[in-house]
């Protein structure tokens, strides 16, 4: 048996908007009506309503601990305004985690806002850094006894965005969604996967800035563990690609984990590995089990990502915060986490401090613009929303209670 630390958190994560639904004052439901080739969110797959029935799966599957997030835009629609209705909702989920054994990581923004702070400038305008803390300070009213608290979700790829919307604004490309699940065969999917390439440094700098007064005031009104979560490319070098591999990974990730260098963990999330050659990155080989938005089966870059989270943060405790496939074959997604837990538990063996891991993720669900992929260990009717739980579900619950994996999966 492969074992894991004592306390180590087993559990699964979520995001408001791509499971909630009709999230209508958010910047994400604006551009949904907006841009060519988006499907929309709509009802999502209505766990507004059903976070009791998603709950309870997970905790009856063995899982300790869920990933959900607060969406900013239900409880502030209009600048100032606060919803007390939304906040004393959110707390119901809290609540409900806690009467079934479930410890709750709650994620104070996860990609979307208020519409009207992104028309008002968004994270670069004079004010975010205020807008953000006022938020904030309300969402705290509703954190008593929680113990983990992620501020930002992937502030590196919500850079990149905006990164990739100042050249579109400068004549330079075209913009569908920002994940690689658009239609289409590996070429499109890969050109579109370089357009979110680089992440301007200052614009890190700047998110920095705010989650560091999001962290403070985390601290002090909870007595919660704060941290960030970054996206995770575990980028290699092809020969020659060493100095570009060090340009896109400081302005991609390197500014944001050593802006996590006195918060209380970060949160690793990781995919695939890619690697840099000198023009950039080296498109995905085809390969038949690749996954369905492109990106090669590579759950070795679990461990490649957290050793290098571990060192550029300075030794900051880790939590997996998502890691996961787009798959249709359940099978291959068992196989998948099997080999990943197997290289995080090594990276525990090297000294490496881990507290936890949340598949992504619970719920097949709205992944930005496309549904296509799916990540979920619950299948979900888009219909009349039946819950339909897989076979990794029960996988990995087993593992949870164990704390251990068993012998190596070789289907």
């Amino acid at each position: 048996m492969t074992e894991f630390p004592d306390g180590f958190l087993w559990g699964a994560a979520t995001a408001g908007h791509q499971i909630e639904g009709n999230n209508v004052n958010s910047d994400w439901w604006a551009r949904e009506q907006m841009m060519p080739g988006m499907e929309l969110s709509g009802d999502a797959v209505d766990s507004y309503h059903r976070y009791r029935e998603d709950i309870s799966l997970l905790a009856g599957s063995g899982l300790d601990s869920y990933r959900f997030s607060l969406e900013w835009a239900r409880i502030e629609p209009v600048r100032g305004s606060f919803s007390r209705a939304e906040l004393a909702h959110y707390r119901r989920v809290i609540e409900f985690c806690f009467e079934n054994g479930v410890t709750p990581v709650v994620t104070l923004q996860h990609f979307t806002t208020p519409n009207w702070f992104a028309l008002a400038g968004g994270w670069e305008a004079l004010e975010a850094l205020d807008l953000f803390s006022a938020f904030v300070e309300r969402a705290c009213d509703i954190l008593d006894g929680v113990e983990w608290v992620v501020t930002i979700n992937e502030p590196n790829m919500q850079a990149a965005i905006m990164t990739a919307m100042r050249r579109l604004q400068s004549g330079g490309g075209s913009w569908t969604s920002p994940t690689v699940e658009a239609e289409g065969d590996q070429e499109e999917k890969q050109t579109h996967s370089d357009f979110l390439t680089y992440a301007d440094p200052e614009i890190g700098r700047t998110f920095t800035r705010i989650h560091h007064a999001a962290r403070d005031i985390v601290r002090r009104r909870t007595s919660a563990k704060v941290g960030w979560t970054i996206a995770a490319g575990a980028l290699t070098a092809a020969p020659g690609g060493e100095r570009k591999l060090e340009e896109i990974r400081y302005g991609k990730e390197d500014v944001y984990w050593e802006g996590s260098r006195e918060d209380d963990f970060v949160g690793v999330q990781a995919y695939s590995s890619q690697q840099v050659d000198a023009n950039g990155l080296v498109p995905h080989p085809s390969a038949p089990d690749n996954t369905l938005v492109g990106t090669a089966f590579r759950p070795d870059a679990l461990a490649m990502a957290v050793r290098h989270a571990w060192k550029v943060s300075e030794h900051t405790p880790i939590m997996v915060t998502e890691n996961g496939i787009a798959t249709a074959d359940d099978a291959q997604r068992i196989r998948y986490t099997d080999e990943a837990l197997r290289g995080l538990a090594q990276v525990i063996d090297e000294g490496i401090d881990v507290r936890g891991y949340l598949h992504w993720s619970l719920l097949d669900n709205f992944e930005w613009g496309h549904w296509e992929p799916t990540f979920g260990l619950i299948a979900v009717d888009r219909d009349d929303f039946t819950r339909h739980p897989k076979p990794s579900l029960a996988w990995l619950g087993s593992v949870a209670q164990r704390n251990a994996l068993a012998p190596a999966v070789t289907a």
